[in-house]
């Protein structure tokens, strides 16, 4: 462990995305059973590490999506922390369409403008190593931090789907939101300064 270097899959400047691991696996559970959390997402069932790791193993073998852990740097790699999840899921490399979700399970990491951070160097990776053309993003119309920081990436609503998914007892309205290569890199080469770190 004195010796434990960063694996690291796309770097930015407070943080780096990399593969999922198996040690990532109690981190899982405990934020996607969070309540709190839980809400934004589709799962309605308890989520154990058994599962976990069927997931694990399922997600080598599928093509078309990419999933990341969200880790802050630490002054030393040792020191680095697990804070959340991003991904690409259902890439359509014919058409150049891909889906983002992300979750920042950590609560006192929530609103320290991590969620953009990573959001734009997955979406850097997405438009410039992939060759995607359009990216969407679904988010429930409640989950207000979501679309602000979806805006922030240069999403713009698409269409929304009234009372598309039931939540806390009531159904409640899907935005689709998406962001296309060409506006997000004039974004992209106004703002990278504050993404990475070189």
């Amino acid at each position: 462990m004195k010796n434990r270097k960063r694996v690291v899959f796309i770097d930015g400047k407070r943080l780096y995305l990399r593969p999922p691991q198996e040690s990532d696996l109690p981190l899982f559970v405990r934020w996607f059973n969070n309540p709190e959390i839980r809400v934004f997402l589709g799962q309605t069932h308890p989520m154990t590490e058994w599962s976990e790791r069927k997931w694990l193993e399922r997600l080598a073998e599928k093509g078309n999506d990419v999933v990341l852990v969200i880790v802050l740097k630490g002054k030393m790699p040792k020191q680095d922390r697990p804070i959340g999840t991003m991904g690409l899921h259902g890439i359509d490399h014919k058409n150049g369409l891909a889906t983002t979700g992300a979750a920042i399970g950590e609560s006192d990491c929530q609103g320290d403008g991590y969620g953009p951070e990573a959001k734009m160097i997955l979406l850097e990776y997405a438009f410039n190593t992939l060759n995607l053309r359009k990216i969407y993003s679904r988010v429930l119309a409640f989950n207000c931090n979501s679309l602000k920081y979806s805006e922030k990436c240069g999403y713009v609503l698409e269409a929304t789907l009234p009372k598309h998914h039931f939540r806390m007892g009531r159904y409640v309205d899907e935005h689709i939101l998406a962001v296309y290569a060409d506006s997000w890199r004039m974004l992209w080469k106004k703002t990278k300064h504050k993404y990475l770190s070189t």
